[in-house]
Parts: C-alpha cells; structure tokens; sequence
C-alpha cells in the first residue's frame, strides 16, 4: 500500500501551471433518478472557501464513467468557460429537446455529463456508475455533514429514502438496509453490494463491513434502491450503495479535521488532493477513538483510503485505488429486552459473580475447560469480548477509446479480510482473500434507428474460505478448536448486457439482464469432545447455483417540471458459507440445504421540481420473495443461524423532500413506509419431547420498522458580517417492531432531537482557504432507545408443548438489543488549506 500511497501523494502534490489551488463546488445531492443533460444551477459555495477560476481547456483528466465512451478528439466543443463550475442539482434541469442516452462528454469538457450519468456522473468524477432511466437512484453529497460531526455512515445517508440503520458488532459496524434489506441481519452488511468508486469492497461471499467507512472521504454516495442484480450481480436483492472520495480538484489542498465529544470520541483526519494536466487524486487519512457509551465498548480505528487517476496516452487512462484499514474494539454482550430495560448500557457489570454486580447484567456461558462440560456465566468485561481486524482492498481500472463511441473497461481487485473475532462463546479466526475482475464495452450507436448505448460485461470473483471457531474460556482465554473450514472457495462468474434507448424526445428506456454460476466448497471440520479427546467429523459442503436477473426500465418527462419512472426488475442471493455451516442450535454444524434467495421488484415513481427550491419525489414498490434467507439468534453468545421462508413480500412507499421557502432556511425530509410479511412459511419449534409447527402465513417479518422518518429544518446566515453562522434541527423517528416469528414480542420505537450550531467562514490568508466549527447536541431529550434488535427465537412450553408468550421472550430472547447513545456533546473543526 505505501508505494501506491506515495505515487498518488506525488500526483495530487504537482498542480496544474495557471490553475487556481481553490476547489471547484462539490456535488450537490440529489433525490431521484436524474433527467439527462442537466444546465448547471447557481453556483454554490465549496467547504469553506471562496469561488474559484475554472482551468483553461488544457488536457482534462477524463471522467471514468461506465455508460459512456469518450470521443477521442472534441472537434466540436465550446471553450471552457471562464466562471467557476456551479454545482448541480436534479431539481434545476430542463428536460431537452430530444434526449439521448448516455451522451458522451468531450474530451475537453471533463466536466459534462453523460445523460444516463445525470450530476452524479459529471461531478463524481473517477468512479461514477450508470444510472439507467427508471432506476430509483438517491445521491447524497458530502457537503450534508460539511457542518456537523460525522461518526459513522449514518451520519452521511440518513437523509436518503428506503435507507435505514442498525448497530452491528462494533462501533462503525454499522448495519445498511435499502427497504429493510440488512434488518435480519445481526452485523455487517449483506443483500447489498457495496462499491467504492467503482470498484467492489464486497467481497465474493456477500458480506461488506462499513468499518472502513469515514463518512468525512466522500463528496457523494450513490444509492440504488430495489432488485438490481442485472447491473450488480450475486447479493443485490435489496440494491447497491456506491461510495464516491471527493474529488482531488474539489480538495485542490488539503483539509484537516478535528472532532472531540462525549465518551471519550475524538476523530482526526485529513484530506489531500489535487489535479494537473495529467492526473488527478485524492488520499485521505483518519485516526478515531473513544472509551464507547456501553460498558467495554472502547474502540481505535484508523483508515487510509486513496484513489488516482493518470491519463497515460489521449486515448488510455488508468484508475488506482488503495484501502487500508485497521480496527481494535472492545465488545459488549447482546441483551434481552427485559435486560435492556433493567440496564441498557451495562453499568456495574465487571464482575458477573460480585456481590455489588447491577441488576440486568448480560453473561454468557463459557466452558470451564474449554471443550465440553460444565460451565461458567461471564460479562463482556471479564471474558475480553471483542474484534480484532485487518482490512486491505487494492485495485486498478484500465480504460482505453477504440474510437469516438467505443471504450474498453478492464478491472481487478484484490480484498484480503483478516479477522479475529472473540465474540461470544466461540472465537472466529481467519484471514479470507479475494480478487474480482471484469472486463466489458461500451458502445455509442443506435438500435433500429433509436439512439442507443450498448453494454456488456463479463466478470469473475473468487474468495479463499477460511475460519476457525475456538471455544473462548473464561478470562478471555481460547480453549479448544471447535470446527475449521481452510483451503474452500467460493466463486461468482457470468456475464450481463444493457442496452439503453432513446425511444422518443421525451421517452427513455433501458433493458438488462444478468446470468451468474456460483460454486462454493469447503470441508468443514467439527469436533466433539467423548472423554476429553478431540475427534474429528468433516463433512463437505458442495453447492453449486445458476441465477438469471432480467430488468427494463422508462422514464419519461412530463415538462420541466414533472417526471415519471418506472422499473421491473429481479435479484438473487446465494447462501453463505456461515450460512451453510451454522445449524438452528447456533453451533457448527451441516446447514447445506438451504436455496438462493430471489426477489421481483416493481418501482413506480414521480419527481417534481418546479424550481430551484422544491424538490419532491416520491416511489412506491411491490417485491415478491421466493426463498428469503432469514437470520435469527438462538442466544446469547451462540452463532446466527440461517433459514429460508418459501414466500414472502415487501412493499412500501418512499418520500423525500428538499423546500428552501426564503433564501437562508431549508427543510429537508425522507420517510419510508414499509410493509413486509409471510406468504408461506411454516415453523417447527422443540422443547423436551414436544414438537410443534406454527403456520407464520400473514405475519409480519420481524426486525423491519414500518414507519422511519428524518427530518431537518436549518437556517444559514447567507449574508452580512455574520454569513456563515447557522443552525438547525433534526427529528429521527423509527416505530417500533416486531423481534420473532410469532410478532408475539416487540422491540419500542423512539424519537431522537438534535441540535447544531455552526459557523463557516472564508479565511483571507496565504496558507489557509477557510474554517468550520461547529457544536452538536446528539439525543437532546436524553432518550433511552434500542439502536439494534437482532430476531430472537420463539419456543414452545416442554411440559404443554403451547408457545410461550411475550414475557417469556423478554427474559429468554438473550443475544438481541444494543441501547443506543444518551445524551451526547461533539465538537470540532474543519480547516481547508490551499
């Protein structure tokens, strides 16, 4: 990694002759799917700094973007123009005479937009994907927390509709769901795939980690929302997230932030970018801490992230990015709902056997001499709970013009997860690397008269599965080697096509499909304990899927004002490893039967933006689900077990508002409505001797809220001697939910006030561009909430053989509820440096 470091810190340091060293604007978020051909909006300011002159039409860095080729020579193009480049935002286009898809920049406009790319596209530079028309697409940009702290992903995407959050294993292990896609899920991020300009950070097996993610390196995300496997392939069942680092002409210096609040949390980092004739690059850097909010749940993690880009001839281009990123956390015990309410953040609970231990103090059962027999109670504290891992992603893109209207794109990353997880009961130790190649083209042409853009792909992407379970002991020691798996792989290769059409002048469409052949092998090796000798029992998991994703797509413009989409589209998920080899009882075991998952989505929606300050959509969607791969804890300390449900549906609504009434306020809003619930699916649950099965059919999924709200009204001082100075507040509302199959138990909804007071400043100085600081309250009210639920399992009496009610569930359903953070102080700064 430090070569590559070192190469772009070369790149970015070297400006461009005559170029100013300001940054131009960012990109501005927008809500929907984007209208093609978008005019710039007024200007708007960077992150603390004045305007800045636009470059002279020398040699532009080209933008890589996937729908598009690049003509070789722009034989045609206007000068560059001589006032800054404005941000641009969705709602302040015009709906062209006679669209075109995708719509090829020329070389010397680096900064205009493919159609299909709309603002994303022509603004997020190396990195940007397609956005096929009728994709519901929301892009949030980094400017959102230009002015307020930002701790994790949360922070950055809560404004974005359909998306919502939970708090995984891990302080940054935070759990994205696109339409309640992760709720099921107890850590990490699965049936999503997650990009980083471009290049995947899933790794074959579908799982992504957002521990890696400081929300300060983005200028934009990217969320695409529903079924897309067409375009993203295996796990995109709820969509695709595309993380995007600001721009190194956006940085053009450096910026350096501090961030310091309660519990101990304190965040350094530091951004620095720049472009020149040939290239252009960014590297940021980041060190965080804090002691945690619940008992043994301090944390140190730092992160590198880089991304570069260097024409090498007018006609080729090459992309490098680097992640690099190292996490040290402490990790408190899963509680139950009656655990919680007793003491949600663990005070008093060092010793499990002390006479002075405080009421509702979580343990877990840790074998006494580490393979088998009796037992002892443990707190998080006492058994050393926690994470220990090591993160490195490195890839490299390699684009090269055939023509004016054909580009060849070819890709390779390589993912090495290193990891060693005491979690509970049972340690997880292994190192996992993977790579993920592609190669595809993309055409301008036409298709039976109609403009057209024409792609295809093909791509493989191999993982080495390994991982050895340990039993932990009390003390935090490791005991014996409960299973290993070493030596198996699992693999995706297959190819998909795009065709996308401009069918008339205010008509565009798209088709797409996608075909993928999925391996995954492994021995997994279990061992039991018969008077005290280890004995092992291997068994192979062989399984071998073939899925098929097809998907089209219309949007259509109204006016200038009104435009309406429309999608059907499909995904798949295949099960993991994990999911293979963990039985019901939350042990290793032989859990191979299970199917891939697969879903059909239908998105409709309208986006109305009369003028530069309304911005309206609003998306309704319907998905069926053959198959649903549900996750659920048996307790405390055990491992998530995975099962599949026949059917079952989604459907929901999603809304997002943006209304700036005068010039200084704004009132942002996202609210999501979801509906999710068995079609089929009967379950079995035993106790003793009894057995019982429950018809599930109606019934509400669990871990899915129904109702999310955010929402933020601000004021910004916009001019005078105290321009700059602002505020506002928001509102977080997520209803409560159901937490087990029988919706016998639930966990409580909440509400969370927050606060922010802000200044941002232009600094007239040789060295320094401008300053931001603000203060924020978190949690105003000083709430008590459940910030992560994970599903419990129901149980049946062993004596009557009847289910057993809710109050059971509260006390026996172990291994569910993280509380989320009282009250909470954060300040900081932000400095920008020319």
């Amino acid at each position: 990694m430090l070569p590559l470091a070192a190469l772009l810190m070369a790149a970015v340091l070297v400006p461009a002759p005559g170029r100013s060293q300001e940054p131009s604007a960012p990109a501005a978020e927008s809500n929907e799917a984007p209208k093609p051909d978008a005019e710039p909006s007024a200007p708007s300011p960077a992150e603390a700094s004045p305007p800045a002159e636009q470059a002279p039409a020398a040699v532009g860095v080209p933008e890589v973007v996937v729908s598009a080729p690049r003509p070789k020579r722009a034989t045609t193009a206007p000068p560059a123009p001589t006032t800054p480049s404005p941000r641009r935002v969705v709602a302040d286009v015009s709906r062209p005479a006679s669209p075109t898809p995708a719509a090829a920049p020329a070389a010397a406009q680096p900064a205009e937009p493919a159609a299909s790319q709309g603002p994303a596209g022509s603004e997020g530079g190396p990195g940007a994907l397609p956005k096929p028309p009728g994709q519901t697409i929301t892009t949030v940009s980094g400017e959102q927390i230009k002015d307020s702290p930002a701790f994790s992903v949360e922070d950055l995407l809560q404004e974005s509709p359909g998306v919502s959050f939970k708090q995984g294993n891990g302080p940054r292990d935070i759990g994205i769901s696109i339409r309640g896609s992760n709720a099921r899920n107890g850590f990490g991020v699965r049936n999503i795939v997650v990009l980083e300009d471009g290049f995947s950070v899933t790794q074959p097996d579908g799982l992504s980690r957002t521990d890696l993610i400081d929300p300060h390196a983005y200028g934009a995300v990217d969320v695409y929302r529903g079924p897309s496997s067409a375009m993203f392939g295996n796990y995109a069942t709820g969509g695709a997230i595309n993380f995007r680092l600001w721009r190194g002409d956006q940085i053009n210096g450096a910026r350096y932030g501090f961030e310091s609040g309660s519990f101990g949390y304190v965040n350094n980092y530091a951004l620095i970018g720049g472009r020149n004739a040939q290239s252009e690059g960014t590297i940021f850097m980041s060190d965080v801490r804090g002691d945690g909010y619940i008992s043994h749940s301090g944390f140190n993690t730092q992160t590198l992230n880089a991304l570069g880009t260097y024409s090498i001839t007018p006609d080729d281009r090459v992309t490098f990015k680097a992640i690099d990123n190292k996490l040290t956390a402490n990790l408190s015990t899963r509680l139950s709902l009656n655990q919680f309410v007793a003491n949600p953040f663990q005070r008093g609970c060092t010793n499990a056997n002390a006479v002075s231990a405080a009421l509702g103090c979580a343990t877990v059962n840790l074998l006494a001499n580490g393979f088998g027999g009796a037992t002892i109670p443990q707190t998080a504290d006492e058994a050393a709970f926690g994470r220990h891992d090591w993160r490195n992603i490195g890839g490299i893109r390699w684009e090269h013009d055939f023509d004016g209207q054909t580009t060849w794109r070819t890709q390779a990353v390589f993912d090495d997860k290193n990891i060693n997880q005491p979690t509970g009961a049972t340690s997880a130790i292994g190192d996992s690397p993977s790579y993920n190649l592609l190669t595809n083209v993309t055409q301008r042409g036409n298709f039976f008269g109609f403009d057209a853009v024409h792609f295809m792909e093909v791509f493989y992407a191999r993982e080495r599965l390994t991982n050895y379970t340990w039993n932990v002991t009390p003390g935090g020691g490791l005991g014996s080697l409960s299973s290993f798996y070493d030596g198996g792989h699992h693999v995706n290769w297959g190819g998909r096509f795009r065709e996308e059409i401009g069918l008339a002048p205010n008509w565009m469409g798209y088709v797409a499909a996608g075909i993928e052949s999925t391996t995954i092998a492994a021995v997994n090796t279990v061992f039991s304990f018969p008077g005290g000798a280890a004995v092992p029992a291997p068994f192979s998991v062989q399984r071998d899927f073939l899925n098929y994703a097809p998907e089209a797509g219309l949007l259509y413009w109204l006016n200038e004002a009104w435009q309406f989409r429309g999608r059907a589209s499909t995904g798949y998920g295949t099960p993991t490893i994990s999911n293979l080899t963990v039985t019901a009882a939350g042990v290793s075991g032989n859990n191979s039967q299970l199917a891939s998952q697969t879903n059909v989505g239908l998105d409709v929606g309208a986006d109305f933006t009369p003028n530069q300050t309304v911005k309206l959509s609003v998306t309704g969607f319907y998905e069926f689900f053959r198959n649903e791969l549900v996750n659920q804890s048996p307790g405390a300390g055990l491992q998530i077990f995975t099962f599949n449900v026949p059917r079952s549906v989604h459907r929901g609504f999603e809304l997002a508002a943006d209304w700036r009434p005068v010039p200084g306020w704004r009132w942002i809003t996202a609210y999501t409505w979801l509906d999710q619930f068995y079609v089929d699916y009967t379950e079995q649950l035993s106790a003793g001797t009894l057995t019982a099965r429950f018809d599930r059919a109606g019934n509400k999924i669990p871990g899915v809220a129904p109702n999310i709200l955010f929402t933020r009204l601000g004021y910004d001082e916009p001019l005078g001697p105290w321009k700059g100075l602002g505020a506002y507040v928001e509102y977080v509302w997520l209803d409560a939910f159901y937490v087990d199959n029988a919706n016998l138990l639930k966990a409580p909804g909440y509400g969370l006030v927050n606060l922010n007071l802000h200044y941002d400043t232009e600094v007239a100085h040789s060295y320094l561009k401008g300053a931001i600081f603000f203060f924020e309250v978190q949690n105003l009210l000083n709430k008590t909430y459940v910030a992560s639920a994970n599903n419990v399992t129901d149980s049946i009496s062993s004596v009557t053989g009847l289910q057993n009610p809710a109050s059971v569930l509260a006390t026996t359903g172990t291994g569910s509820i993280y509380a989320g953070a009282p009250r909470t102080f954060v300040a900081g700064m932000k400095l920008a440096f020319r």
